[in-house]
C-alpha cells in the first residue's frame, strides 16, 4: 500500500473523532457532461476511518443510448448492449455508498449524474456527504501544476493504468486519497465535507436512443451545453430585506445541493423576473443556499458582503408572490 512520502518520520497522530467512519471513492464514466447524460459505468473502492482500502466494485450499464465519446471512455454501444440497466444494479451500488462518505474528483459531477439517476430509478442513493479531492488539495496546498487526477496521482506517486477507465480511475483516487487524508488528519485540518441531497424534482430533454452505425445525436461540442438566458428586463432594486417580498430585477445566486434541480429552480427564479447570477458580488440581492455553514466559495463570500441567506424552501415560497418591478 502507498504510503505519504510527505508524513515519513512523524510520529502517530491520534485520528480526529470528528473525522468520518468510512468512505466510497467513486467514479463514473457518462456519455457526456450534461444534466441529462446518463452513466456507463461505475466503480466504488469502500475504506475505513483511515483510509485503508476495504473491497472494491465496478460494473458497466447499459445508458439506452447513444454512448458519446467512445475515443475517451471505450465503450461501444456493442460493449454496453448486454450491460445491466442502471435499475438493476441500484441496489448493489447503494450498498456500496451506504453510510460513507462520497469522494470523487470533482466530486459534485460524480454526485449530480448520480443523484439523477437515482431519481430516475425512483430512488434515493444512501448519500448525506460528499467530499472532492480537487477541495482537499487546494486545503492542503499541495504543488500540483494543475488540478487534474494525473497531476494528483503523479504527486504521490501512483500509476494510473488505464485513464477514463472508471475501475483504474477509482484505484488511483483512493490511493492518492490516502496519503491526503492522513495529511489532513497531521495537520488538524477541517475536512471540505459538502451535504448531497437526493433529487425529489428534475426533468430530463429526450435524448437519442442507441444507433448502431454512430453516434446519434452526439456531438464532441455539446458536452458542456451552455445555458444562455435572455438578460433580465429590469433594474436591480437592491438587497432582499428578510420579513418583505422578493422584487423583480433582484439578482440571485445559488450554492450547493437543492432537491429541486437547480436549473429548474433558476428557470422558475427568471420566469418570475429575477436576475439569475452565476457568481456572488456586493451587487447580489440573495444567496440561496441549504448549506450556509460551507466553505464554498460563494457562501464565503455572501458572509463578507452581508448579503442575505435563504434555503430552498423559504425561496419556493418567496417565489410564490414576486413583487413587481417600479414602472419607469
Amino acid at each position: 500500500m502507498l504510503e505519504d512520502r510527505t508524513l515519513a518520520g512523524l510520529s502517530p497522530t491520534p485520528w480526529p473523532a470528528a473525522y468520518p467512519n468510512g468512505y466510497a471513492v467513486v467514479d463514473v464514466e457518462t456519455t457526456g457532461l450534461a444534466r441529462d447524460d446518463r452513466i456507463i459505468s461505475a466503480a466504488v473502492y469502500r475504506l475505513d476511518a483511515r483510509g485503508e482500502v476495504e473491497d472494491h466494485w465496478y460494473t458497466l450499464v447499459n445508458p439506452e443510448r447513444d454512448p458519446g465519446p467512445v475515443w475517451i471512455h471505450g465503450l461501444t454501444s456493442e460493449t454496453l448492449q448486454g450491460a445491466p440497466l442502471f435499475a438493476d444494479i441500484a441496489e448493489e451500488f447503494a450498498v456500496r455508498l451506504a453510510d460513507r462518505v462520497l469522494v470523487a474528483h470533482n466530486a459534485v459531477f460524480d454526485w449530480q449524474m448520480i443523484a439523477r439517476e437515482y431519481a430516475r430509478a425512483k430512488r434515493e442513493a444512501p448519500v448525506r456527504q460528499r467530499l472532492c479531492t480537487i477541495a482537499l488539495a487546494k486545503e492542503l496546498d499541495l504543488p500540483l501544476p494543475n488540478h487534474k487526477l494525473e497531476s494528483l496521482a503523479a504527486h504521490f506517486g501512483v500509476v494510473q493504468q488505464r485513464a477514463h477507465h472508471a475501475l483504474d480511475d477509482a484505484r488511483v483516487l483512493a490511493e492518492a486519497f490516502r496519503p491526503s487524508l492522513r495529511a489532513a488528519a497531521a495537520g488538524g485540518m477541517r475536512l471540505p465535507l459538502l451535504e448531497c441531497r437526493p433529487l425529489t424534482e428534475w426533468s430530463d430533454r429526450p435524448v437519442p436512443r442507441q444507433q448502431s452505425g454512430g453516434y446519434g445525436g452526439y456531438r464532441a461540442s455539446s458536452w458542456r451545453p451552455s445555458r444562455k438566458r435572455p438578460a433580465c428586463p429590469y433594474p436591480n432594486p437592491g438587497r432582499y430585506e428578510e420579513g418583505k417580498r422578493l422584487r423583480q430585477g433582484m439578482r440571485v445566486a445559488f450554492s450547493g445541493d437543492t432537491s429541486t434541480e437547480r436549473e429548474l429552480l433558476e428557470d422558475r427564479a427568471v420566469e418570475a423576473g429575477l436576475h439569475v447570477a452565476t457568481s456572488l458580488s456586493r451587487l447580489t440581492s440573495l444567496l440561496v443556499t441549504n448549506d450556509p455553514d460551507s466553505s464554498t466559495s460563494k457562501v464565503v463570500k455572501a458572509r463578507q458582503y452581508g448579503t442575505p441567506v435563504v434555503d430552498e424552501a423559504a425561496f419556493g415560497q418567496l417565489l410564490r408572490d414576486v413583487e413587481p418591478a417600479e414602472s419607469r
